[in-house]
């Protein structure tokens, strides 16, 4: 049997590639939208892919199930479990709880494990060649390393009231048939630490069902109403762009066939393009961005947090223009695409051309702590970090609007006000000031160093303050 996981950081997401070695067949489970990775290690190991298969309707990056299928002709296998509200909306062999897939000598045993979502199912694997017991479970976002997925997005991200609870009720019971699984099968999960569909992923890449048994918070709770109650405590805010990738994966992604290259733009195009209503998106670092910058463009940085802040502000129908490094474009277009985003119509490389050219630069202000704590009562302080962060430790009499709620939240926010922004170190207060910025705001100001740099200096926090916070997109 091949194995082989392909994990891309940008969105904590791993599919596998599993390949017998007989027949030459291959199945990819929750393959990413570029797909060119799966086809190049097909290629590498004289494989065929013939069969694909999905443990969910996905909601943080959009599927590549479609796109693998329109290049190789392989079968795709969706689940068919969880009721007609829940059901693919495009062409596919349906699986329901105990059917079986074969690709050649490996067999792979469906079982319904609802919970993240009601249609939700996992894959058992067994090498017939090697044994006639399974070896490993393929778990979707149904169990983690050290963790359980999250029954509230659907609710939360996809307004789908009263279905928060019936998850968490279901994952109970989902629980007690993981449990029965033998203590040596594999544990091989979607997602990893800094994924937003639970609250405590692991990093380590796989597990195994008897450590999980052991060292699972989710395992070690026996009541079902403690195990609710625990379960939805402390979730982090799902970003708004998982109600378009669910229903996108429900309905089926654009085939793209092909990953276009993005153009270089010249100075002209790029002024025409600030006359019209596109989103410039600059990629530097933070402190290059803060030193002069495009008016009117957003910061977010190229990092492993790209993909996800890019859902969070960037609107899906207006075109996008990239300030990046010439090298990091094509990544950046990839990782634009795993979550849905087709418009990006080109990118310059270098702002100081833009700046001779005449564009002036904007500057955004940074404030020290010390110049902070000097001067504390002629600011007006906001958090922008998760809810959870605020709770267990913030400035003094900082409210928190998330970074990616602002847009709900701006008659908090006067433009009279000198406004500080803070994050734990600065960069997703960063994004935060520069779409103030972008908005017309000028007396905004990103603490240098965040709370992390507040805290080292010996500054004053606190904790909770029900009446200050602005937890919900709602509000």
């Amino acid at each position: 049997m091949f194995f082989e996981r392909i994990y891309e950081k940008g969105l904590a997401q791993a599919s596998y590639i599993i390949g017998c070695q007989a027949t030459k067949e291959a199945i990819v489970i929750d393959p990413k939208r570029d797909i060119d990775t799966y086809l190049e290690i097909a290629e590498r190991e004289n494989l065929r892919i013939t069969h694909i298969a999905e443990t969910h309707i996905h909601a943080d990056f959009l599927s590549g199930s479609l796109e693998l299928a329109h290049q190789t002709g392989a079968k795709i296998y969706l689940s068919d479990e969880g009721g007609s509200e829940w059901q693919y909306q495009f062409d596919h062999v349906g699986l329901k709880d105990g059917d079986v897939i074969k690709i050649g000598n490996i067999k792979l045993e469906v079982m319904h494990s609802p919970g993240h979502t009601p249609e939700h199912i996992s894959f058992i694997l067994t090498d017939l060649p090697a044994s006639t017991k399974p070896s490993m479970i393929f778990t979707g976002d149904f169990v983690f390393v050290g963790d359980v997925g999250r029954p509230d997005l659907l609710e939360k991200a996809v307004g789908i009231e009263g279905t928060m609870i019936a998850g968490a009720k279901q994952m109970f019971h989902s629980l007690k048939k993981f449990k029965l699984l033998p203590d040596h099968l594999q544990v091989w999960p979607t997602h990893g630490a800094g994924s937003a569909c639970g609250k405590a992923l692991g990093a380590v890449p796989s597990s195994t069902v008897g450590y999980e048994k052991l060292s699972n918070w989710a395992m070690k709770i026996n009541d079902e109403e403690n195990f609710i109650q625990t379960l939805l405590e402390g979730q982090p805010e799902p970003p708004k762009y998982f109600a378009m990738m669910k229903n996108l994966n429900k309905v089926g992604p654009k085939v793209l066939g092909s990953i276009p290259h993005p153009a270089r733009l010249s100075v002209a195009k790029f002024k025409e393009a600030l006359t019209s209503d596109y989103q410039i998106v600059d990629t530097r670092d933070k402190l290059s961005f803060s030193g002069g910058h495009i008016s009117g463009s957003l910061n977010i940085q190229d990092n492993n947090s790209f993909s996800t802040w890019a859902g969070w502000m960037l609107d899906y129908k207006k075109p996008i223009i990239l300030i990046a490094r010439e090298r990091r474009v094509d990544a950046l277009n990839g990782a634009l695409i795993r979550i849905g985003i087709d418009n990006l119509e080109g990118y310059v490389s270098d702002i100081d051309k833009l700046e001779i050219s005449g564009l002036n630069l904007e500057i955004l202000n940074q404030i020290s702590v010390d110049e902070l704590k000097d001067d504390i009562p002629e600011y007006k302080i906001i958090d922008v970090r998760s809810y959870n962060e605020y709770d267990i430790s913030h400035i003094s009499g900082a409210i928190n609007i998330h970074t990616g709620y602002l847009e709900n939240n701006l008659d908090k926010i006067s433009d009279g006000e000198k406004i500080v922004l803070y994050c734990t170190s600065g960069d997703r207060s960063a994004i935060a000031a520069s779409y103030l910025l972008r908005l017309g705001y000028r007396n905004i100001y990103n603490l240098s160093g965040g709370i992390n740099a507040w805290i080292q200096a010996g500054c004053q926090t606190e904790r909770k303050n029900v009446d200050q916070m602005v937890m919900t997109e709602s509000q």
